[in-house]
C-alpha cells in the first residue's frame, strides 16, 4: 500500500532513489555563480534535502550546508553519502519547521521537493531563517514533455499509477509561484537535462517515486510488464534517453 504521509513517503525507496534519480546540470551551477554572484563563502540551507542529490553540488562549491530532511531513512542515507564533507549539516525539520536560527541563511534551495511543501507556512519560515539580502533557489527536473518517449510515459504514469496526479510536482504552477515570497522578484531559467537508462535503469527511476506502486501492491507486475512494453518500443541497442528541462525558480529583492 502507498505510503500517504508526505514525510514518509520515500522511506523504501531510498536505494532507488540514490541510483536512479537525475542529476543537476553543471550550468545550473555556473548559472548561480556567475549571474547571482553564489559564493563559496555563503551558508546555505537545502529543504527537502533527500539523500543529498542537490546538496552535494553546494558542498563542493565550499558551502557550508544545512540538509533540512523529515524522512529518518532518506536523511540517513545522506549522513553516510555526504560524511567525507566536514561543511555538512544533517538536520532533522521539514519546510514549515526548519529548526534553523534567524536570519542565518544566504541561501535556502530546495530540490525536486518543494511541492511537498505547505506554501504560507513555509513562505513565513523561509522569511524568519532567511538573511535580508539572501536568495531562494526552487529546482527541479521536468520530463520534456516534447519528446515522443516522454508523451507516451506520460500516458503510461496515468494508466499505472493511481497516486501520479496527487503528488506530480507539475501541480505547482507558474502562477502560484509568482506570488510567494512576495515582495522578492521571481526569474526563471531553463537548463538542458538527461540520463541514459538501460531497462534496469528506467524501471529503478520510475519505482525511485512516491507514487509508483510498490511490490506489495496488486498491479504492481502488469505495470512492469507495460513499462517493458514501453522501453520495448522506444529504446535503441537497449538503452533510451530520458531528456528533462531543469527548472530554475529563483528569488531575491
Amino acid at each position: 500500500m502507498i505510503n500517504r504521509n508526505p514525510t514518509e513517503r520515500f522511506s523504501n525507496r531510498v536505494k532507488n532513489y540514490i541510483k536512479y534519480r537525475p542529476n543537476y546540470p553543471k550550468a545550473l551551477f555556473t548559472y548561480l555563480i556567475e549571474h547571482y554572484e553564489l559564493t563559496a563563502s555563503h551558508i546555505v540551507a537545502d529543504i527537502g534535502s533527500g539523500t543529498g542529490l542537490l546538496t552535494r553540488h553546494f558542498l563542493d562549491n565550499g558551502n557550508q550546508v544545512y540538509g533540512v530532511e523529515p524522512n529518518t531513512n532518506m536523511r540517513l542515507a545522506a549522513e553516510k553519502l555526504l560524511q567525507a564533507y566536514p561543511q555538512f549539516h544533517s538536520i532533522s525539520g521539514q519546510a514549515e519547521t526548519t529548526t534553523l536560527p534567524e536570519s542565518s541563511i544566504d541561501w535556502i534551495v530546495a530540490g525536486q521537493a518543494f511541492h511537498w511543501f505547505e506554501q504560507e507556512k513555509t513562505c513565513q519560515e523561509f522569511e524568519r531563517i532567511l538573511k535580508p539580502d539572501g536568495h531562494v533557489a526552487l529546482i527541479w527536473n521536468d520530463r520534456l514533455e516534447s519528446d515522443p518517449f516522454q508523451q507516451a510515459y506520460e500516458d503510461f504514469l496515468q494508466a499505472q499509477c493511481p497516486d501520479y496526479k496527487c503528488v506530480n510536482h507539475r501541480r505547482v504552477s507558474h502562477g502560484s509561484l509568482e506570488h510567494f515570497l512576495i515582495p522578492r522578484i521571481m526569474e526563471v531559467h531553463t537548463f538542458e537535462n538527461s540520463q541514459v537508462l538501460n531497462f534496469d535503469g528506467l524501471k529503478g527511476r520510475l519505482l525511485s517515486c512516491s507514487y509508483a506502486p510498490t511490490a506489495d501492491v496488486a498491479n504492481y507486475m502488469p505495470m512492469l510488464m507495460e513499462l517493458k512494453k514501453l522501453f520495448d518500443s522506444y529504446s535503441h541497442q537497449g538503452q533510451l534517453q530520458f531528456r528533462y528541462q531543469t527548472k530554475l525558480f529563483h528569488f531575491s529583492l
